[in-house]
């Protein structure tokens, strides 16, 4: 007769072990930071703000943030995290240091956010570089998403106001630069606006827009190679006309809403100028068809636009809205590309569905929240979200193949950086030997061996 197994092996536990890394598998991202030159270029652009005879670095203490933030934290005291460890992440400053780092490149207002997303940019640049073919940009565009994220707050902060779905905090105006099916994304813009921002503010999409043309290299920063995607909020006449200014001339693709104009023109469509609609893979899309709105609709928007409407059988349990015609959902968009079919082009927008697992990532990586009171202080802390999602993107982009390349913060934080290590002290070598036992100790290994050749930033 068989022995019953047991739930779980009782053993006994001890505060005195020595010598073990917990988190170790987050030597991926010290390993980016390192090769990238991150920590060299942020701390170039914050030497203004460093202190005569400081200890730490300003810059050195923003990465600090940014790493433990891709780590899970939602806070700074959550930096606690690396100082445990600093055989692996170095000397981290204590909580009233880094509270005071914050306070003060918050006094400082844009010219040290300026300073960060300059280094940023920098960066962004090299890093696409060595990604070479698995670069955003590889194929000859770059595709950036913008789009609004609700951010709760659960007490009394700066500029928290009341939303559109009735709950209480910010609205923050988000950029992502898409890296396409085989790939994740990284963001290029983060405008912190008030909770009851509207959602049709043109001056909110061109800023927003501004700081992520900032982001990309300079040859993405006009023309036809850079394709700017939002949905019905940023669908309004001036954003569009900003986007297609000449000298700009940026191509786009641009949700609108359903006016009574659109509304009258869809059901005098012919049914014979109905099209199908595609999916990803060129197989036709059930119960969907595009056409293409010409004539007076197109008065008083940029010269070259084209208006292309899709009506969809809705989901199940999906309510009907009053533009929607004949029990199916109507949706239109703007774009100014020329010379191809429209169910390409369709496809193309309706692949803007992916901001929304970029805002899911983000949401899981310090914007959950915004955990400071002043505006000027939050705007900091996004910044360093930003740099904590743009380690998350660009170690897969630079290390990881197949698909692990697309997976989100928490699957990489459960797979990779939770492995635990021993760290060996060898004559003047440290070794951190990883647990050999891991699930995903290969893809770890992998990774830093393809860390490893990449030329050291000059």
């Amino acid at each position: 007769m068989k022995q019953p197994i047991g739930s779980y092996p009782h053993v006994l536990v001890r505060d005195d072990g020595r010598a073990v890394v917990s988190q170790a598998g987050s030597v991926l991202l010290v390993e980016t930071v390192r090769k990238i030159g991150l920590d060299q270029a942020i701390s170039a652009a914050l030497t203004p703000w460093r202190r005569p005879r400081a200890v730490h670095d300003p810059g050195k203490m923003l990465v600090d943030l940014a790493l433990a933030v891709a780590l899970g934290g939602d806070c700074l005291a959550d930096i606690a995290l690396l100082r445990s460890e600093p055989a692996a992440f170095g000397p981290v400053a204590s909580d009233p240091t880094v509270s005071r780092l914050i306070d003060t490149l918050a006094a400082s207002g844009e010219k040290a956010l300026t300073a960060i997303r300059t280094a940023r940019s920098e960066v962004r640049r090299r890093v696409w570089e060595l990604a070479d073919d698995r670069a955003p940009d590889a194929g000859a565009q770059v595709t950036v998403d913008l789009d609004g994220v609700l951010v709760v707050a659960h007490s009394d902060k700066q500029d928290a106001a009341p939303t559109w779905k009735k709950t209480y905090g910010h609205h923050p105006l988000m950029g992502f630069v898409d890296h396409g099916p085989g790939g994740t994304g990284e963001p290029v813009a983060a405008l912190l606006r008030p909770g009851n921002a509207g959602s049709n503010t043109a001056a909110d999409h061109i800023t927003a827009a501004r700081l992520a043309l900032a982001q990309l290299p300079k040859k993405y920063r006009r023309g036809r190679r850079t394709l700017i995607r939002c949905d019905s909020a940023g669908g309004t006449h001036q954003f569009v006309a900003w986007l297609a200014q000449r000298g700009r001339w940026l191509s786009y693709s641009v949700g609108l809403v359903i006016t009574e104009s659109i509304h009258e023109h869809v059901l005098k469509i012919p049914a014979s100028a109905w099209t199908p609609a595609i999916e990803s893979d060129g197989e036709v899309r059930d119960g969907a068809w595009i056409a293409e709105l010409t004539g007076d609709l197109l008065d008083g928007w940029p010269q070259g636009i084209r208006l292309i409407v899709r009506k969809e059988r809705p989901h199940p349990g999906a309510q009907l809205r009053i533009t929607d015609a004949d029990g199916m959902r109507i949706t239109c968009f703007a774009t100014n590309t020329l010379n191809r079919p429209i169910t390409g082009l369709e496809l193309r927008h309706r692949l803007r569905a992916r901001a929304e697992d970029r805002i899911r990532a983000a949401r899981a990586t310090g914007l959950r929240n915004l955990p400071l009171h002043d505006t000027a202080q939050n705007k900091v802390w996004l910044e360093i979200v930003q740099i904590a999602l743009d380690l998350l993107a660009w170690m897969p982009m630079l290390a990881l193949t197949g698909r692990a390349r697309l997976w989100e913060p928490r699957r990489l934080r459960l797979r990779l950086f939770s492995a635990a290590g021993q760290l060996v002290t060898t004559g003047r070598r440290r070794i951190l030997r990883l647990a050999r036992h891991w699930p995903w100790i290969r893809e770890i290994t992998d990774a830093l061996e393809r860390l490893a050749p990449l030329p050291n930033p000059g």
